[in-house]
């Protein structure tokens, strides 16, 4: 786009003079002219003035902008220098002082920046649009005044004025890099960060986020997979059909899961029944051990990932598989191909305690049964289980994933060479089973909000409250570990001595008992 120019009079600077302002270069000791003159010059010039006023303003309306009075800071060139950086949010207004009367503006880039003579001295830079332009200020026979590079950003101070009111608590810092705001600064929460991103998208599309949080959010999963019979209803003993309308209530999601009741006659899904039964107020780790004492299920894995609030945890027991892959130029690459119990979950704390969890389990499988083989190398295929969901519980709070079927239908059949092909008769010539096995996976996944403990507190396992036997014990009471209990009443049938313990060193040490008798050992 052509620089827009701008003059100030008929090719003449405005001075200030007598009550008015006035046209012309008026000299010391030069005639004073008519009145009617200045009058109808100043006339002229507020008029011509008001009417590039009304232009402006009506082309920032027509853009969406709302024009802003010109704030009282005001730029001025140092003396000696031509050139300054003028920095305008954008909408608003910044004035500009000369060290010399100029008669023309140019602006580089109107759409950009627009500059509005206020008088010989001094101009208006309106922002317009995100970006940079160029002001240049001619005087007299074309001679440079001095060059403004205009930087228009977004109002961050309106920004940072509203955040302030939001969030009382944080402390955001707000700045304009590129076109982009740059939210800096601590805040307490997760949570609080991502509504103050919100707001700051309200002022420009593009945010770059700093911002630290003072003590993050961490998030314990405790994660089950089980693996149970397809017809582990009917090994209960229980018609849990009766309680299946009322999974819709739940909010687990797993009749929703599943879609696969009635495929056996008078069996019920497991995942109907775990769902049921979560969601009348059972217990997961009840429910998954009394199943398993039944034989009815098996835990192929459990484990106990801990992540901050934001960030994704990952977790894999299974191996790896080599898989040949041949590239363009004719070489041979192995590639590793994971399988097993895998899992990869991101917690999110939300406000009151929620929290929004995006997890992705899988289970996978080697397949000996398909196969493919590229010259002497044969490669496996997998039987892969997985799933991707998201959900918002609270602390302790438990869901269910169901309806992961696997079905294994197998027939092997026996007979004898040309016998077992005579009609009728060939019947008792030959033999045949048929084996059918569906099982079905159920991932049950249960968040807890916790953190880190403090320095010196004591972090206990299993083993702090047992020992390993010694020969005594083990042969005379028939115990492989002895309790604290179990201790005490020792100590009450003998003298009250503690028994010697000669290898007590290879267990991590628990409560004092321990350590006074490696005391008196």
């Amino acid at each position: 786009m052509a620089p827009k120019r701008r003059r100030t009079g008929s090719g003449a600077p405005l001075n200030k003079r007598g009550r008015g302002w006035v046209m012309g270069n008026m000299q010391r000791g030069a005639t004073r002219p008519e009145k009617s003159a200045p009058r109808r010059h100043w006339f002229t010039s507020a008029l011509r003035a008001g009417v590039m006023l009304a232009a402006a303003t009506a082309a920032q309306l027509a853009a969406g902008f709302v024009f802003m009075p010109a704030q009282a800071r005001e730029v001025e060139l140092a003396a000696g220098r031509t050139s300054a950086t003028v920095k305008v949010s954008i909408g608003k207004s910044e004035s500009v002082r000369t060290g010399e009367s100029f008669s023309e503006v140019i602006v580089s880039d109107p759409d950009v920046a627009d500059a509005i003579p206020l008088t010989d001295r001094s101009l208006s830079v309106l922002g317009k649009k995100i970006g940079t332009a160029r002001v240049s200020v001619y005087g007299e026979a074309r001679k440079l005044v001095g060059v403004y590079d205009i930087e228009v950003s977004y109002d961050t101070s309106r920004l940072g004025s509203e955040l302030a009111q939001r969030f009382p608590h944080a402390r955001f810092r707000v700045s304009s890099v590129n076109g982009r705001i740059m939210l800096g600064g601590t805040a307490p929460t997760a949570v609080m960060v991502d509504q103050a991103i919100t707001i700051a998208k309200q002022f420009g599309a593009d945010v770059i986020n700093s911002v630290k949080v003072n003590s993050p959010q961490q998030v314990m999963l405790e994660v089950r997979f089980v693996e149970a019979s397809r017809s582990a209803g009917r090994d209960l003993g229980v018609n849990w059909q009766v309680v299946q309308d009322r999974l819709a209530s739940t909010g687990n999601g797993i009749q929703a899961a599943t879609g696969v009741t009635g495929l056996l006659s008078g069996a019920a899904p497991f995942g109907t029944i775990l769902g049921s039964m979560l969601g009348n107020g059972v217990k997961a780790d009840v429910l998954v051990k009394a199943l398993e004492e039944r034989g009815i299920v098996r835990r192929l894995a459990e484990p106990n990932l801990v992540a901050l609030s934001g960030d994704t945890a990952s977790f894999l027991a299974g191996g790896e598989f080599p898989i040949p892959v041949a590239s363009n130029l004719g070489n041979v690459s192995v590639e590793f191909k994971k399988y097993g119990v895998g899992l990869s979950f991101t917690p999110t704390v939300l406000g009151d305690g929620v929290i929004n969890l995006k997890i992705e389990p899988e289970v996978s499988q080697i397949d000996p049964t398909t196969t493919i083989t590229v010259g002497a190398i044969t490669i496996p295929a997998l039987i892969v289980r997985r799933a991707n969901t998201t959900v918002e519980l609270r602390d302790g709070q438990s869901f269910a994933i169901a309806g992961l079927l696997q079905a294994i239908n197998t027939a092997d059949q026996k007979q004898l060479p040309w016998l077992a092909d005579v009609p009728i008769l060939g019947a008792l010539a030959r033999s045949a089973s048929y084996q059918k096995k569906e099982t079905d996976l159920v991932i049950i996944v249960t968040p807890h909000l916790v953190r880190p403990a403090r320095p010196g507190d004591v972090l206990r396992t299993p083993l702090d409250n047992s020992r390993p036997a010694n020969d005594a014990e083990f042969f005379l009471l028939g115990q492989a570990e002895i309790t604290v209990p179990m201790e005490r009443r020792i100590k009450s049938i003998s003298d009250g001595r503690a028994p010697a313990i000669g290898h007590i060193l290879d267990v991590p040490k628990g409560e004092n008992y321990v350590s006074r008798q490696i005391i008196s050992k």
